[in-house]
């Protein structure tokens, strides 16, 4: 797997170097204000690496994980000290134990966290202190510190904040002088307790069980004691230390106890990457003894049907779903997966009747909405997902995926020059902008746009490319810088 950090060490790096006249006049740690390294600009350099973010493999793109991440995510944020920041939850395939913060409220996920977790109040808890890492401005903070520890230094320390691979964010670290680093490690241990502290508050407010985010903590640290020099990703870049731990026991002492079950999503969630972590035949194998074991347990049922689809047992996985449903209230994972299971059988009507119904009980539900456009194209019923995706574009002009979903859809119905223009959106949210100009200037050429259609792709066309031009002239700045 290649790893994310080279190009998130790389941008940051960059901007680092970029911003050295900004950093000779910042304040101490403590008093950076908004008028020295605003929100805006965190947004700005969080919009940057995400985009980096999304292009690497370790990206994981799935609908229905990322739709629960989120959704988890922003009831904790709106729980937090400041609910109207924007944030944007995210996992990567990793399997060792690690979250992170980015500017601008981007928040990584590892996959093997995800697993690892023994509740959903758990991961909620490991949620809640990075959305306190966001909200104390840690970020910017480090940018304030700069004048300090100097440029690469900075670049070093936010770069192992960040990364998703522990030796390349141990890497980073030891990029600088032993004396540096270990003034940066005490400078990251104020920040690790003021996001326990924050977090645990977002917790309490957000009805989750606080007992989840010590109880996960002091687990990791009886685990890190079995690791000698090869201690989870999450302690290599988040110090944890036995003062830490006693300060969120106490703390949790003088809270309401709150028993929390888990939601079926978590379950969900959890089932679905234990799948993708196995070989199909395997997955089959694990998820048939654990059902044999278990029968009233959902989300193992929903992990059987899972693995059944991937290994192309089409008869089992239909008569599983059904068992399913029987068991099961209803969620979008479970319509998603059954009309999967209806698409690969290529019984298209029930698997759109299946989503139309989804769409109406969970309106809010993107993930249903990618399931209803997908079925729609493969049931030769483009017409439909092209009007759809316009209608969901209307409200979520920035959705990568609906943009994906209409280029498709029109090249199912010939329409040449909107398919292009779709597709020069993908490529634009991407940071692609002279592949986006290539499809833009391919609509112009199709031959079938109408008058309007031609005009915003003519807008657009000299919107994107004054955004290139300025991205490599900023490039070139910085190169020229170093």
């Amino acid at each position: 797997m290649r790893p994310m950090m080279r190009p998130l060490f790389t941008f940051i790096l960059l901007f680092c170097l970029a911003s050295a006249t900004l950093a000779a006049d910042l304040p101490d740690l403590g008093d950076v204000g908004a008028e020295d390294f605003s929100p805006a600009q965190e947004r700005q350099i969080g919009e940057e690496i995400m985009r980096e973010v999304r292009a690497d493999p370790a990206w994981l793109d799935d609908p229905e994980i990322e739709e629960y991440i989120n959704s988890l995510g922003r009831r904790l944020a709106a729980a937090s000290a400041d609910p109207a920041r924007g944030f944007e939850f995210f996992v990567v395939k990793d399997s060792t134990l690690n979250a992170f913060a980015l500017p601008g409220g981007n928040i990584g996920v590892h996959s093997g966290l995800l697993l690892a977790a023994r509740s959903e109040s758990e991961l909620a808890g490991v949620l809640g202190h990075e959305i306190g890492h966001v909200n104390q401005r840690h970020i910017a903070q480090l940018v304030g510190k700069q004048k300090q520890l100097g440029m690469l230094m900075l670049a070093s320390l936010l770069a192992a904040v960040a990364a998703h691979n522990s030796q390349a964010g141990e890497a980073a670290l030891a990029a600088g002088t032993a004396g540096a680093m270990q003034a940066q490690l005490a400078y990251t241990r104020d920040f690790e307790r003021e996001a326990d502290r924050a977090g645990l508050q977002t917790l309490e407010a957000a009805g989750f069980d606080v007992r989840g985010m010590a109880g996960f903590f002091e687990r990791l640290q009886r685990a890190s004691r079995l690791y000698e020099n090869n201690a989870p990703a999450y302690l290599r870049t988040h110090p944890l230390t036995t003062e830490r731990i006693a300060d969120m026991e106490n703390r949790v002492m003088n809270m309401r106890y709150r028993q929390v079950p888990d939601s079926a999503d978590f379950r969900y969630v959890q089932a679905r990457l234990r799948v993708q972590a196995l070989p199909a035949t395997d997955a089959v194998r694990t998820f048939a003894g654990l059902v044999a074991d278990n029968p009233d347990d959902v989300a193992l049922r929903y992990g059987l049907v899972l693995s059944q689809l991937r290994l192309g047992r089409l008869d089992d996985a239909a008569q599983s779903i059904d068992e399913l449903r029987r068991r099961a209230a209803p969620s979008p994972f479970v319509a998603i997966l059954g009309a999967d299971v209806a698409v690969a059988r290529r019984d298209y009507d029930v698997a759109i009747k299946t989503l139309l119904a989804a769409s109406r009980k969970f309106p809010a539900s993107m993930s249903v909405v990618y399931a209803l456009s997908d079925a729609q194209i493969a049931g030769g019923r483009a017409g439909d997902a092209e009007q759809g995706m316009r209608r969901a574009l209307a409200s979520h002009g920035g959705d990568i995926r609906l943009w994906g979903l209409l280029s498709r859809a029109n090249a199912a119905l010939d329409r040449r020059a909107a398919q292009h223009r779709a597709q020069a959106e993908v490529y634009a949210l991407k940071g692609a902008y002279r592949a986006a100009v290539e499809q833009l200037e391919l609509a112009r050429k199709a031959g079938d746009g109408d008058f309007y259609e031609l005009s915003t792709v003519d807008a657009r066309l000299r919107e994107i490319r004054t955004r290139m031009y300025d991205g490599e002239k900023r490039e070139s700045g910085r190169k020229s810088e170093r």
